[in-house]
Formats: C-alpha cells, sequence, structure tokens
C-alpha cells in the first residue's frame, strides 16, 4: 500500500483543507502516515500569515525530505500561492499548487513521478472565486469536527495575505453545509466547529446570514455543541450576539480578533471599529455570561506602535475581561501595505512587546480557569491526558483534566473543578455512567461525504 504523509500549518481551516485532500488518498488506496515516516508522497499544506509561518514550511519540507528522500513531495495552501517560485526553488520539492488547484492535485501529479524539476500550478488571485467544501469528517480520532462554510475575504488589512492567497469572500451554500454536518453527526462526533477566513461574513453575498444557519445546524438532532472558531468584532451584531448567548448549543466560546489596543494603530491596520467597540461587545457578553470564554488575536510591533501606543494596547488588554491571547509578533509580508510603511520597529523591540503580552495572556488565562473552582463544567472528553487521567474541553474553552480509569472520550460529562494545574483545571466527574451509544465512531465512515 502507498503512503502519503500530511502536514498542515495554520489555521483550523487549513485542516479541515488537509482532511479534505486526505480522503482522496484514502480512497485510492493510500494510507495516510506522519511526517516522519517513510512515504511515497509528501503533501505539506502551508501557511503565509506571518514570517515564522514561511520559515517553518521551508523547515516540514527538509524534515519530510530526510525520512523520504525520493518522496514526490507537493506543497500547496496560501504560501504556496503567494510565493509558488519560492516553494519550488526547494531542493526535493516537485508540485505546487495554488488555492484553486489543490483539491484536484491528481489531475496535476502526473502519477507522481519525479522529474528532477518542480512544476507550479497557481491561478491568479482573481480566479480564486469558487468554494471548495472541506471537514475533518472521519480524519483523524479528534471528538471536534471541523467545517468550513466561508473562504477569502473582502476586507483590505493593511498586514493581511489572506486575501491576496484565497481571494474575495465567497461562502458555501447552507444545503450542502447542513448535508456534511448530518454526515459528521451521523459518524458520532457530539462538536461541530465552524471555520473559514471570515466567518461573521458568511451569506454577505447571497440571500443567507450567518444567524440564519446557525438556527439550521443547532435544530440537527445529535448536535451538541457548535462552535465558531474566529468572529470579526464589527461583524458580531446584536442579533447573532442574542442568539449565540440564548440558544443551549452554542459555545460560550468567542475568539474576537482585536489587533491593536489603541485607535491610532487599528487605524494604520485598516480595522473596520474602534476599540470602543470592540470593549463594548465583550463586556456585552460578559454581562449576560459571566463564565464564556473570550479570546482575542494581537499584533506586537505594527509599524508606527509607539511606546506610548504600545502601553495603551497593555493596559487596555489589562483591565479588559479577556481570558486568553493569541500574541502575534509583527513580521513585514510582501505585497501588504503595512510593509511599504516607514515607521518599521525594530525586531528586538517587537519581540520583547510580544513577550510582555505572552506572559498577560498567560495571568489572564489562569485567572479565567480559577473563576471555575468549585463550579461545574460539561466536558467533551478527547482521550487521554497521560495513563489513567482523561482530558477534554468545556464549552467555554476551559481544559479539564480528571483521574479515571474509565475511557470516556468522545463522552460529555458533568465535572465539578477542584483546582488548577499547569496543564489546565483539574475535576471530578459527577455523573460516572456510560451510553454505549455516543462511542466514538469516525473510523467507521466510509463515505468522504465533504469532498
Amino acid at each position: 500500500m502507498n503512503r502519503v504523509a500530511l502536514h498542515t500549518l495554520g489555521c483550523k481551516l487549513n485542516y479541515a483543507e488537509s482532511s479534505t485532500i486526505g480522503w482522496q488518498f484514502l480512497q485510492r488506496g493510500y494510507r495516510i502516515v506522519g511526517i516522519d515516516e517513510p512515504a511515497e508522497v509528501c503533501l505539506i499544506n502551508t501557511c503565509s500569515v506571518t514570517e515564522r509561518a514561511d520559515r517553518e514550511c521551508r523547515k516540514i519540507v527538509r524534515r519530510a525530505l530526510r525520512g523520504s528522500p525520493q518522496a514526490y513531495v507537493i506543497v500547496v495552501g496560501c504560501y504556496a500561492q503567494l510565493q509558488p517560485e519560492e516553494m519550488a526553488a526547494i531542493p526535493g520539492v516537485d508540485l505546487v499548487l495554488g488555492s484553486k488547484e489543490k483539491f484536484n492535485l491528481f489531475q496535476f501529479a502526473d502519477g507522481f513521478r519525479k522529474t528532477g524539476a518542480a512544476r507550479c500550478v497557481v491561478s491568479p488571485v482573481d480566479k480564486l472565486d469558487t468554494f471548495d467544501a472541506a471537514s475533518s469528517l472521519g480524519f483523524s480520532d479528534r471528538t471536534r469536527a471541523f467545517l468550513k462554510i466561508q473562504d477569502g475575504c473582502d476586507y483590505g488589512c493593511s498586514f493581511c495575505t489572506v486575501p491576496l492567497a484565497r481571494g474575495g469572500s465567497r461562502s458555501a451554500g447552507a444545503t450542502g453545509i447542513l448535508a456534511q454536518a448530518r454526515a459528521i453527526l451521523g459518524a458520532g462526533y457530539k462538536e461541530i466547529v465552524l471555520t473559514g477566513v471570515n466567518i461573521g461574513d458568511y451569506g454577505s453575498k447571497t440571500d443567507s446570514d450567518l444567524p440564519g444557519l446557525l438556527g439550521q445546524l443547532t435544530a440537527l438532532e445529535g448536535l451538541k455543541r457548535l462552535r465558531i472558531s474566529s468572529i470579526e468584532p464589527n461583524l458580531l451584531t446584536d442579533e447573532l450576539l442574542e442568539f449565540w448567548l440564548n440558544n443551549p448549543v452554542m459555545c460560550k466560546h468567542f475568539h474576537i480578533p482585536l489587533q491593536a489596543g489603541s485607535n491610532e494603530v487599528l487605524k494604520l491596520m485598516r480595522r473596520r471599529y474602534t476599540r470602543d467597540v470592540y470593549a463594548e461587545r465583550v463586556c456585552t457578553i460578559k454581562a449576560a455570561r459571566p463564565e464564556a470564554g473570550i479570546g482575542a488575536d494581537v499584533i506586537a510591533g505594527f509599524p508606527g506602535e509607539t511606546d506610548v501606543l504600545f502601553e495603551e494596547m497593555y493596559g487596555f488588554l489589562v483591565d479588559l475581561p479577556v481570558s486568553y491571547l493569541h500574541v502575534f509578533t509583527y513580521s513585514e509580508r510582501p505585497g501588504t501595505l503595512s510593509a511599504q510603511m516607514t515607521n518599521q520597529i525594530e525586531p528586538r523591540v517587537r519581540h520583547e512587546r510580544s513577550e510582555r503580552l505572552r506572559i498577560l495572556g498567560e495571568r489572564k488565562r489562569r485567572a479565567f480557569y480559577e473563576g471555575f473552582a468549585g463550579k461545574t463544567a460539561e466536558v467533551l472528553f478527547e482521550g487521554e491526558r497521560e495513563k489513567g487521567w482523561m482530558t477534554g474541553l468545556s464549552g467555554e474553552y476551559v481544559r479539564v483534566n480528571v483521574k479515571t480509569d474509565r475511557q470516556l472520550e468522545n463522552q460529555i460529562r458533568k465535572v465539578t473543578i477542584h483546582h488548577i494545574d499547569n496543564g489546565g483545571c483539574i475535576g471530578e466527574i459527577i455523573d460516572t455512567s456510560l451510553d454505549q451509544r455516543s462511542r466514538f465512531r469516525p473510523k467507521q465512515c466510509k463515505e468522504a461525504t465533504c469532498a
């Protein structure tokens, strides 16, 4: 049996797309292996959000070739779309496919025969106008399935390459999404995570919208949890927020990109909100659901971020009741407006600011976790943390570990949280009965419904 090694860099959307490509290999008799295992084909799905992601891509290509020097190497994803010649120049790379071509790789791979020269098939960004369905249905032992509902972005944030890599905003039809969701639930998953580039923009060019889609999804029989991977603050409307806060199937977990904590820097970034708008959304959520988890993306060292403006952001974040931070060190991305700005911040300063924000983020996460001490949470268990321990996530995105000899994978259980350790919350299961009918069954799924 031929083997294919898959490796995904970047976001949950990339993971869903890699899973769909993996199904194509499985249907042709391939076995999926790890990137360090011998394989006849290696596929790397790239990200290009930061300079570090670019470096990581090159590193993974070299790593794959160390274990499989004769493997046919395919590079797809955002970095492949943006810098195909650079990818093709890496020794050992055989095929570089753009965003439009990656789901049709068998059409371009020519039987996976190495020729000694890389081939690039990359459509220009103005041709990225189709929607390719994707989900992680049945592809791994995860208890949550990622479901792509939207792609591309019409926003012009000055630091972002994603519109250049994925094109304009476009959405899947509700009928197709519901069919994929039913297949996911039929495979035994309890939670679906909706993914996309700008999920809040879902349906903006059709007669549908996100609240309407969520209403249909949450009505599906068997769906215990629906989570949204990320939502722009200006698209978190009152209508959407009211549905999200009051529907019991919706996870009370909000990941809302902030990026900067001063209006001056937000304007330079070409973001579509002010920090007051952001704070109002966060405080509205917390007033309605004090236990809700709220995450924020922030960028340290953006051009024009003076010491005063950074301290303004830091103070804003100290006071803001968010639960955790995803911190990015600013890096110049080719083709973006911010890369052309003259007031670039010294790299050393960028990294120092990033470290301060990361420490603050960890403090906030721990304080958020500590707020659950003595309370109960419903935990979807993912598997063993270590022998004798099971681990899972609450709907609020709290990591919970319990000591038990029971196999609780893909079970939702009420847990009393006792205390916090470095790995999350430590708790005790309240209800110990097991429903055998809810056992995890993704490997029984024989159809790549999402492909």
